[in-house]
């Protein structure tokens, strides 16, 4: 048997004997030759079956013409037949002249879902819905960005730590929890890595990082929340300020973008109409008070009760970032307190304000970072002025009594930076599987 070739690599292949394997994407049955477009994970071929006719120039039926009549698309098969290189075909400059065919597994032919068809049910039948090269591309993409961040990762001595996603407690505050049993008590599913990054610190590691599942039980409906989503976190020793946290997310994104626009540029803009620029460092940042006040002055009023920026405010900032620095990303630094959690450092002149940021990209914030309060008494009366109880904190509270360095770190989502990379509207489009308040399958 021919060993099975890969589509994309037909063209640098010799003309001659060849085998492929994939689905049935398109048929053209016409009265003297048929076209089958076979698509595989890498790309699509055209197959070509003359067929064969009687000497007054009628068709005559063979076992070949009636199996690619009776194809339906989806269905997997294998084909083999005499490979040739021709300009003159549009699909990829190489055809294939068909002598047998292969089936795997045939296709119901009605197939439940269309070019036109709507997000959620499209969701319903995933597994098909990926088969589109547009979406194929996403997690191809995805691969070379994780393989990017961590290749930057490991060339600058990090360890790769996975941390456990059933935890005793919350591990940012007791909402958005979900509930599991365990054995004769609860269990919670872990919100973030937080505690665990930062228990790396004391243990001496130094600079960590982990890519893992994360869950919120956050009833949101809207395009860019999931209840179950691939947090981006890092963790870093001795640091002066949140500026050194800053500094390490632009290069970990400068990397990823890189490796993304020299890998599937072109792709990306054949498929989504997406230029992929590649951020210049350092990003612009922004005090939060200051951004504020530049929102304002372009017409818009974040609501005064809000202490955060909302949507509407990281849309206008991030344009005029864009119009006045040329850069879709900003970092907004210094957040007040009140909305921040008890372990961010606050400034050492005005404790209303942290050492924080959020990073905004193309109009919506992917990430939060910070330095970490690390001195025990400091953190205990943080978490006491934000109605915590120590006590109920202990194991996390006990990492910094026996000595811990000055560290910070942020967590970000994968599929958001995905979805805004393409300019996607919608984080279900960029997300392997989405899991939200009404999805649970498939």
């Amino acid at each position: 048997m021919t060993e099975r070739t890969l589509i994309k690599n037909l063209l640098a292949a010799t003309d001659g004997p060849v085998s492929v394997s994939g689905w049935v994407d398109t048929v053209r049955d016409q009265k003297k030759v048929q076209f089958v477009v076979l698509r595989d994970e890498s790309g699509a071929v055209q197959l070509v079956n003359p067929r064969a006719s009687d000497a007054d120039g009628n068709t005559v039926a063979d076992e070949l013409s009636d199996t690619i009549s009776g194809l339906a698309q989806g269905t997997f098969l294998t084909a083999t037949g005499e490979l040739k290189h021709d300009e003159r075909v549009k699909l990829g400059g190489v055809e294939i002249k068909l002598e047998a065919l292969e089936i795997a597994a045939a296709a119901n032919p009605e197939t439940p879902i269309a070019d036109d068809t709507g997000v959620d049910k499209r969701m319903d039948w995933r597994f098909l819905d990926l088969r589109q090269p547009k979406n194929n591309l996403i997690f191809r993409i995805q691969t070379t960005l994780e393989h990017a961040w961590r290749t930057y990762w490991v060339e600058h001595d990090f360890i790769e730590l996975h941390t456990p996603k059933l935890m005793a407690s919350a591990s940012e505050s007791k909402a958005e929890l979900f509930e599991v049993e365990y054995f004769d008590t609860k269990a919670y599913l872990s919100q973030s890595p937080q505690f665990f990054k930062q228990m790396a610190q004391p243990a001496g590691f130094g600079k960590i990082f982990e890519v893992g599942p994360a869950f919120r039980a956050d009833p949101s409906f809207t395009s860019r929340h999931a209840t179950e989503f691939t947090s981006v976190d890092s963790e870093i020793s001795w640091i002066d300020s949140h500026e050194d946290v800053m500094k390490l997310h632009e290069e970990l994104l400068v990397a990823g973008f890189a490796a993304v626009k020299a890998k599937h540029g072109d792709e990306i803009e054949a498929l989504f109409g997406v230029e992929v620029t590649v951020p210049t460092v350092p990003f612009p940042r922004i005090p939060l008070a200051e951004a504020k006040r530049i929102v304002a002055e372009r017409g818009y009023e974040v609501p005064r009760h809000d202490d955060d920026m909302d949507p509407e405010g990281e849309r206008q900032i991030a344009a005029y970032v864009k119009e006045t620095f040329g850069h879709e990303f900003v970092f907004l630094t210094d957040y007040a307190s009140s909305i921040r959690p008890f372990y961010h450092m606050r400034h050492a002149d005005d404790a209303s304000l942290t050492n924080s940021y959020d990073l905004i990209f193309n109009g919506v914030e992917i990430s939060t970072g910070a330095q970490r309060e690390h001195r025990i008494e400091i953190l205990e009366a943080q978490a006491r002025d934000k109605g915590l109880d120590p006590e109920e904190l202990a194991f996390y509270l006990d990492f910094f009594r026996y000595g811990v360095p000055p560290h910070g770190g942020f967590g970000m989502g994968l599929s958001r930076v995905l979805m805004l990379m393409l300019h996607l509207p919608n984080l279900r489009e960029t997300t392997y599987l989405f899991r939200g308040p009404t999805r649970l399958l498939p």
